[in-house]
């Protein structure tokens, strides 16, 4: 047992082996899988945050700068409908003296490029701008002013190797439809990427730095919640069968101190279990070695003699041997029904007539003895019950009844309903029952002076009879009781929950 018992908890420690004797790779531990499911969907909300912060930075940038260039192209082209020159009151008739008038009045945004430009040879330029963080403003830029000049959109993007520029335009078109001058508005969107960037860096090295926390925390978190666990593992690799005495001590209310005191009332179950089996076993050892060696006591004198009386001995002799063997007989089976009991199908309810049950259980009782047998009461309902478990309880009843009865005195079998319950009773007028023995006539093998436990010789004299009769209600989930009978005796009550 002890190296069996050693070798599970290696396995069980140190990872299991195959069946061809390799050693298959070690078991992930609880505290390692909690920690790295806490660390996956940490990571995975702060990659989340990340990106949404990216995301967000970058589209109030989009949306300012799309912001910036439509209202300075709506400016100019109000100040190009109702604008007069300062000099002469009168509508503005050069170009340039239009954008030049214009662009002193401006003051630009960090960033950005107010340009007047006229398509002349050589083109000329009239700007306006303010902290422009690329090296190559907009201004000086001839080829990409003649490619914003020549473009057929009123916006867009130009990529540079100097930095991105937005831009927009309106013309200016004093004589026809061809554009000889127009108003450009330029926005480097450079240092504004460039700082929700650093945002978007500056959340990472947080992020990660809270992962690191989140990694040390979690361990040490799931190491003390899983202490209990551990310990209730150590304590069940400590068990035998010698010794469920180790418990596990209960701290706090959470769900791992309700783990605990489960498994320490698994604990207790298991103890009283084994308790009552090893006590079980000796009581039954004890009970059949008394008919097996009365059994090898007469057949050792069996042998002995010759004559007519070493004959009627011998006779007498198989005779004694066939009761006890019987008695022994009585004895298995009567073990084997209460193993039995403890299955989930031992009982199998089914919908009965009470009447009629106890009208059955009543005719069959008259069969066992010569008394005074009275049904005062039956039961006008149907219950859910096994009716062959039913019948041998009651039946084992009126045998004791009649066991502690002399012939004429009176047995009475009945059934009745009382607050939502059925009861079923057997009462005679013995000697009824011992009150320091009224608690331990229902326990296996235990009798006393007034056991209730049947016939001498039968499977009830070896203190099974009560027995039986107790299992079979609990397993109705009911129960048995043994009640004062009014003028002496003795009252045994099944007391069965009705569905």
């Amino acid at each position: 047992m002890t190296t069996a018992r050693e070798g599970t908890t290696s396995t069980t420690d140190r990872g299991a082996t195959t069946a061809d004797g390799a050693r298959a790779p070690s078991r992930v531990s609880a505290r390692f899988r909690i920690l790295l499911w806490l660390v996956v969907v940490m990571a995975v909300a702060l990659a989340a945050v990340v990106v949404t912060t990216r995301s967000i930075l970058l589209r109030d940038v989009e949306e300012r700068t799309s912001q910036i260039l439509s209202q300075e192209s709506s400016e100019f082209r109000n100040f190009v409908a109702r604008g007069r020159d300062p000099e002469t009151g009168e509508r503005f008739s050069d170009a340039r003296r239009l954008l030049r008038v214009y662009l002193e009045r401006q003051y630009p945004e960090p960033a950005e490029e107010l340009l007047g430009y006229t398509v002349e040879s050589p083109p000329i330029v009239i700007r306006q701008q303010r902290d422009i963080p690329s090296r190559l403003p907009l201004h000086d830029d001839a080829g990409s002013l003649a490619r914003i000049a020549a473009a057929p959109e009123r916006a867009g993007t130009l990529h540079r190797a100097d930095g991105e520029v937005r831009w927009a335009k309106v013309p200016i078109m004093p004589n026809g439809d061809d554009p000889r001058a127009m108003f450009v508005v330029a926005f480097h969107a450079d240092r504004a990427q460039s700082s929700a960037h650093n945002v978007v860096g500056i959340l990472l090295a947080i992020s990660g730095v809270a992962l690191l926390l989140t990694c040390a925390v979690g361990w040490a978190v799931a190491g003390s919640i899983l202490a209990p666990v551990r310990l209730v593992r150590a304590t069940a690799a400590q068990l035998t069968e010698q010794d469920l005495t180790r418990r596990i001590p209960i701290r706090g209310r959470d769900d791992i101190s309700a783990l605990a005191e489960t498994f320490n009332a698994m604990l207790d179950r298991l103890e009283r279990a084994f308790g009552a089996q090893r006590r079980f076993v000796d009581d039954a050892g004890h009970e059949l070695r008394t008919p097996i060696t009365i059994v090898r006591g007469h057949l050792e004198l069996m042998s002995a003699g010759e004559g007519p009386a070493a004959v009627a001995e011998r006779r007498e002799t198989i005779r004694l041997v066939t009761d006890e063997l019987d008695r022994m007989s009585r004895i298995v089976e009567d073990l084997l029904l209460l193993a039995k009991a403890e299955r989930p199908d031992f009982v199998q309810p089914a919908p009965v007539q009470l009447a009629e049950l106890t009208a059955d259980v009543f005719v069959k009782a008259r069969a066992l003895g010569d008394r005074r047998w009275e049904l005062p009461e039956v039961a006008e309902c149907e219950a859910e019950l096994d009716a062959q478990r039913i019948t041998q309880a009651m039946v084992q009843l009126a045998q004791n009844a009649v066991e502690h009865t002399r012939p004429g005195q009176a047995v009475r079998i009945g059934s009745r309903v009382a607050e939502g319950r059925v009861e079923l009773y057997v009462a005679d007028s013995g000697p009824g029952v011992r009150p320091d023995e009224a608690d331990v006539i229902f326990e296996r093998f235990r009798r006393g002076d007034a056991r209730r436990g049947g016939r001498t010789g039968g499977s009830s004299g070896a203190g099974l009879g009560l027995s039986i009769v107790k299992a079979i209600a609990e397993g109705h989930h009911g129960r048995v009781d043994l009640r004062p009978t009014s003028g002496g005796g003795a009252t045994f009550v099944l007391v069965l929950e009705t569905s």
